[in-house]
């Protein structure tokens, strides 16, 4: 089924709650981790969090290659056009940070010449020393990582303002139940 104003597809709803979950658990992680002292329990802690970081990637991919297929959702209820602007911002913000985060966590391991174990079902290999690619991914993954909590924070105000304001059915149309089809849009 393709998305629908009244309804989303099942892919949608499947792979935005898989993301969500996955990201925020990540970020977490990795906040976790840069408070940790260096040591064996970190460095097994890293192992995993590269792993699944990987993994998330290509649910990431999929995911946005749905998106550039059927585009980001219809808003359900009329907002001022810079809260419209804000939203999609935010939208591609989160699309992108998905991509960006997994990337530059590969560019900071191969650009210090270490191979990317992937949970002991293959390994991307080392790439040699590149300073330069470990620098600009540590930038993007330190940067990125700050950004990507602010737009989830910002997304997340928007859906309980859906909710709770505007009462448009936004939610509940992100949990697979069908809404009432353009009755809040002018």
């Amino acid at each position: 089924m393709k998305d629908q104003n009244h309804k989303l597809s099942a892919a949608t709803i499947g792979l935005h709650w898989l993301i969500a979950v996955a990201m925020i658990g990540m970020l977490t992680f990795g906040l976790i981790l840069e408070d940790m002292p260096k040591g064996e329990a970190k460095s097994a802690l890293i192992w995993w969090h590269k792993g699944i970081g990987v993994a998330v990637l290509a649910f990431a991919l999929w995911r946005f290659g749905w998106r550039l297929v059927e585009g980001f959702p219809s808003a359900l209820s009329r907002a001022p056009a810079w809260q419209e602007r804000v939203a999609g911002a935010t939208h591609w913000l989160l699309l992108l940070g998905t991509l960006f985060m997994p990337i530059s966590g590969m560019m900071m391991s191969l650009g210090k010449n270490r191979p990317i174990d992937v949970l002991g079902l293959f390994t991307i290999p080392a790439i040699g020393e590149q300073p330069v690619l470990d620098q600009v991914g540590q930038v993007i993954h330190g940067l990125g990582g700050k950004l990507l909590i602010a737009a989830i924070i910002l997304h997340v105000v928007g859906a309980l303002k859906h909710q709770l304001v505007d009462k448009d059915g936004t939610l509940a149309r992100m949990t697979g139940r069908l809404v009432a089809s353009d009755t809040h849009r002018a």
